[in-house]
């Protein structure tokens, strides 16, 4: 189905400046939902620049509550704020941590008429570890990816056609989650720089992944295709090619690198 696609609205780490922060829109259908926000308003413009219209999304799902990912969602709530209504409400999910975090902004940062808008226009829904919900066509069951430095829940998305796509978060593989996102046919998977590059970047010591990692686990989780996102930003111009070129050392299956704005069409693997 060429309808099930995934625009990546950002490919960055936290502190890129020459690509915005990773998070992505799944579309399914006639359903579209948002995968984080970014680290400020900038979703806004990237949301444009894809052509997806804040009347398009019918839900939003944060998987953590660092700056990178959360600070765009509340932009985004606050213009939904505006445009909603009761016939179609948008709904935010996220870990306890996550909705705590949104509420908190929202209320000391939102002017009263904002806040009031609200009430009638979101809702928000504080997920458990393995809860399954439908977002319209989409049906997802989030996990806790164990993190030792904030809460964070990534997802499993079966769609409409039966394919199904594993979103890891950012941060590496955790074995618990092996029987949920095992045999994906697309692995979401970060990568925050290249082996090659370890020592000047330190991944493992800001417990993130290389695209060498990435591979690996794509391999030993037995997917078809191998998403990579959540990466530096020093040499965009190569960095399809080189981080392609590393993942496909352990990988024999599709790899993608993309870049910000990019769209993936999904498949059914036969």
């Amino acid at each position: 189905m060429d309808s099930e696609r995934i625009t990546m609205l950002g490919t960055g780490e936290a502190v890129t400046t020459h690509c915005y922060n990773t998070c992505f829109a799944l579309h399914a259908g006639d359903t579209t939902l948002l995968i984080d926000g970014g680290g400020g308003n900038g979703i806004l413009c990237q949301l444009g620049k894809a052509g997806i219209a804040l009347e398009e999304l019918n839900a939003m799902f944060v998987s953590h509550a660092h700056t990178d990912h959360i600070l765009g969602a509340v932009w985004v709530i606050r213009m939904m704020g505006h445009r909603r209504n009761d016939t179609h409400r948008f709904r935010v999910f996220g870990n306890d941590k996550v909705i705590y975090t949104l509420k908190t902004i929202i209320n000391l940062t939102f002017n009263a008429a904002n806040i009031a808008r609200l009430k009638d226009t979101i809702d928000f829904y504080t997920l458990e570890d393995g809860e399954e919900f439908n977002v319209g066509d989409i049906h997802l069951q989030c996990f806790d990816i164990h993190s030792t430095k904030e809460k964070q829940y990534g997802f499993h998305a079966v769609l409409p056609s039966g394919t199904t796509v594993s979103f890891l978060g950012d941060e590496p593989f955790n074995e618990a989650n092996r029987k949920i996102v095992e045999g994906s046919d697309w692995l979401m998977h970060e990568a925050f720089c290249l082996y090659a590059d370890r020592e000047k970047f330190k991944p493992y010591e800001k417990k993130h992944s290389t695209a060498l990692d990435a591979g690996r686990d794509a391999a030993s989780l037995h997917v078809r295709n191998l998403i990579l996102y959540h990466t530096e930003d020093t040499d965009l111009a190569h960095r399809k090619q080189r981080y392609t070129a590393e993942a496909e050392e352990c990988f024999k299956g599709k790899i993608f690198v993309p870049d910000d704005l990019e769209v993936i069409h999904l498949h059914k693997e036969e």
